[in-house]
């Protein structure tokens, strides 16, 4: 069974929403639905997701994708497979971009009794890599206790990156990298397939996606509304025990203007889009949105071929473990909430790092400890001690460029 629909997506359409629906009908006894949308994509972008007749969410890619299957046994990564309702199905359009004079488009649908194929599975994975030791100075941690290297954004073939989970499990780990937050737009279909990789601990995410700005939801939360108010982000994941950071608060047309009557636990201030760190908009923003937040980092890697590198910024979290094998998804979660977190620029480089009532410089001599105040202190040496003080501090090299953080 197939149909065809299309039209033209105009302005004033985008004006009154910019969430449309187009449905879709499902018989009794399908197993499998498959979309097709067509479009100019020199013209507009069209984001696509689906929902099923209960109005479950059953899939996003956003504009990373021109269709999609989803069947009883297997789906579309960025799509979640299972029994298929009969009923009207809603096929979700986000008008994302639309020019002037409209964006026409076109949705083949077709149905089947059967479920069919899944595609050709992915060619065997490589060994697991070994895991390269700090080169730099050892950071200093209390007994019992041990600096976990992450990186808290990144993105695999479930939405707009380029590699599948076990592929992007294996490039943290030959990163130096402890942790990493998988954190795809707007799905949580990656999740089943974090568990599986047991090289490294994969944090689930969900960068909830709009074009008013991304927060990262993380933790087992499952799917956030990304058409809700931000608000209800922040309640829905509280309530089920994740955390929610702004992300890149300052990024081109993506920057935050949601409207906050609470505020996140994180920020993402140091993100691979701050090309120049001489440039201190973001840490000001955080003092101005709220200076108690603690401040993360997130390289948004999607692609080796990009000119960023995932741990590129680097987050250091405190976990009461010795060794990184013995740390939970929920161990981490914990230590997010109440600290101490830092950032660096990569798992070998500087770190300033918040213990009890002192902040250590380490691989940092020749740099400058600087705060809010406009104090800035020389750090002479390897591993540097300085009397704590509450509040944002950073180190800073001659050119004042920011090399690592602290909350």
């Amino acid at each position: 069974m197939s149909s065809v629909q299309h039209g033209v997506w105009r302005p004033e359409d985008r004006a009154a929403s910019i969430y449309q629906y187009v449905p879709v009908e499902v018989g009794a006894g399908h197993r499998a639905l498959r979309v097709g949308l067509a479009y100019d994509r020199s013209a507009g972008v069209l984001d696509l997701g689906c929902l099923d007749p209960t109005g479950a969410f059953r899939g996003w890619s956003g504009g990373a994708r021109e269709g999609f299957t989803i069947a009883e046994t297997w789906s579309t990564p960025g799509y979640l497979p299972g029994p298929l309702p009969a009923g009207q199905w809603q096929v979700m359009l986000g008008l994302h971009r639309v020019p002037a004079e409209g964006l026409p488009w076109r949705l083949t649908v077709s149905t089947s009794s059967e479920p069919g194929p899944a595609p050709d599975a992915a060619a065997p994975l490589a060994p697991w890599p070994q895991r390269p030791t700090r080169s730099g100075p050892p950071l200093p941690a209390p007994p019992g206790y041990r600096w976990l290297a992450g990186d808290l954004h990144a993105h695999s073939v479930h939405s707009d990156g380029a590699l599948t989970v076990s592929e992007l499990a294996r490039l943290a780990v030959a990163s130096g990298l402890d942790f990493l937050a998988v954190t795809d737009h707007n799905t949580v279909s990656h999740h089943p397939w974090l568990p599986d990789e047991s090289g490294i601990l994969l944090l689930p995410g969900q960068e909830v996606t709009t074009a008013r700005g991304h927060a990262n939801a993380y933790g087992d939360v499952g799917w956030v509304d990304f058409r809700l108010p931000a608000d209800d982000w922040l309640s829905i994941v509280d309530d089920r025990g994740g955390l929610v950071s702004v992300n890149h608060p300052l990024a081109a047309d993506v920057a935050w203007l949601h409207p906050l009557h609470a505020r996140p636990r994180l920020v993402e201030v140091w993100h691979s889009g701050w090309w120049d760190r001489t440039w201190t908009a973001p840490l000001a923003w955080l003092l101005a949105f709220d200076p108690a937040a603690v401040p993360v980092g997130g390289s948004d890697f999607h692609d080796p071929s990009d000119s960023w590198r995932l741990g590129t910024p680097t987050t250091w979290v405190l976990c009461p473990v010795t060794d990184p094998r013995e740390a939970t998804a929920g161990m981490l979660l914990d230590a997010l909430r109440t600290g101490p977190v830092s950032i660096g620029e990569s798992p070998d480089g500087p770190a300033l790092l918040r213990l009890g009532d002192e902040l250590v410089a380490v691989g940092a001599d020749g740099a400058l400890l600087t705060d809010f105040t406009g104090q800035r202190r020389p750090v002479l040496g390897d591993r540097v001690a300085f009397a704590a003080v509450p509040g944002l501090h950073w180190l800073e090299d001659h050119q004042t460029r920011v090399l690592a953080v602290s909350g």
